[in-house]
């Protein structure tokens, strides 16, 4: 047998062995790779802003392998199922919609409707329940998440003064009366580190009367018995009965929240003033309370505006200027949205509306007598 003939037989068996092992594989397709999900979770009500915390710190879900922009499935254990959630670091959905997220500050991740009806009523959840997160797709919403991420910090020294790091300010828009209507992030709430020096300023401004937004007495109580309480002023206006407590949650558009709001602000138009407005952070329903004051003090549009978009300059350095996209977005989702609520037209031209008629029609279809309404103009209307 030739050296050449004796290659081609070894070829020829190289090549059948090849054969073989492809056909012993044929049937055997290789076993697809295990989708990302978390195990099954435990679940707690989150009632101020409606949501579901879901019992996975944010720095443990991410290390698993979710990342900002993506899309997720987040299953219940009685059934309920939120498909194709975005999964963001903060509140970059229009209200009323479905998002899956972990704001920084937050002990675990958190499902939620932005601005909506409470999820744990929603989804008919109990104690008992669990949570299955898993990934449908990376990067579905990643052009939001980039568009819209915004952060703070908690510390003093990065903030130019004492008034832009506690979010505070005087109102002083439309025909208010000077120095009449403050707003701020809270004085007795020290998770952002603000609450001391937000204490310090309504002392200075004399603030006679605080509207706190999201509070009840139990909480109160917690936040004095705290180490880091340090907000003696706030204390002797609550101890003095002079701190309204209306806990209200995050959803503006429903009964509850103009209810709470319309009996807040007929206790408000019975005290002195100056007031202060302030939940968490002075930012969401803070914001829409002050729209709505603003507006029935016969504030413009550019006013509100204005004075809203301030809170995104203090607490995020977003001016039209700086950001003209992301000030944009937020005023749209927000403002425009919030006054557009008060109104109750979606396509009402902002601008030429006149706001102060429709805020007092929101007033008293809250829950607002004729008597408390004109006590309230009394004590903030020049």
């Amino acid at each position: 047998m030739s050296r050449k003939m004796n290659i081609s037989i070894s070829v020829l068996l190289i090549l059948s062995l090849l054969f073989a092992f492809a056909a012993c594989g044929a049937g055997k397709p290789e076993e697809a790779s295990q989708p990302l999900q978390t195990e099954a979770l435990g679940v707690i009500h989150e009632p101020e802003f409606g949501g579901v915390y879901i019992k996975m710190t944010i720095d443990d879900f991410n290390a698993l392998g979710f990342q900002y922009g993506d899309s997720v499935r987040v299953t219940f254990s009685n059934g309920y199922t939120m498909d194709d959630l975005p999964y963001f670091n903060g509140y970059y959905v229009d209200a009323g919609q479905p998002l899956l997220v972990a704001y920084p500050g937050y002990d675990y991740i958190k499902a939620a409707l932005n601005y909506g009806d409470d999820l744990w009523d929603i989804a008919a959840l109990k104690d008992t329940d669990t949570a299955t997160v898993a990934l449908i797709e990376h990067g579905t919403y990643l052009d939001v998440q980039q568009a819209r991420d915004i952060h703070y910090y908690d510390e003093r020294e990065k903030y130019d003064s004492d008034e832009i790091f506690a979010n505070f300010r005087n109102a002083a828009v439309g025909e208010l009366k000077e120095n009449i209507l403050y707003r701020s992030a809270s004085p007795c709430d020290n998770q952002h580190n603000r609450a001391p020096f937000v204490d310090s300023l309504i002392e200075a401004a004399g603030v006679k009367c605080i509207v706190n937004l999201s509070d009840n007495e139990s909480k109160i109580e917690g936040y004095i018995a705290a180490e880091d309480f340090d907000s003696p002023y706030f204390l002797s206006l609550y101890r003095g009965g002079n701190v309204l407590l209306l806990s209200m949650n995050m959803n503006y558009t429903s009964d509850e929240f103009r209810q709470k709001l319309a009996n807040g602000l007929s206790d408000m138009a019975e005290k002195d003033g100056p007031y202060l407005v302030h939940c968490t952070e002075g930012k969401d329903r803070t914001g829409f309370v002050c729209i709505l004051l603003e507006a029935f003090a016969g504030a413009s549009y550019e006013e509100i505006t204005a004075d809203y978009m301030l809170t995104y300059d203090n607490y995020y350095g977003i001016t039209a200027e700086s950001d003209p996209a992301k000030y944009n977005t937020i005023k749209e989702k927000n403002v425009d949205a919030m006054l557009r609520s008060i109104i109750g037209d979606e396509t009402a031209d902002l601008a030429a509306a006149d706001l102060a008629a429709y805020a007092e029609d929101y007033l008293k279809n809250a829950g607002m007598t004729e008597k408390s309404v004109a006590a309230l103009r009394e004590k903030l209307v020049k």
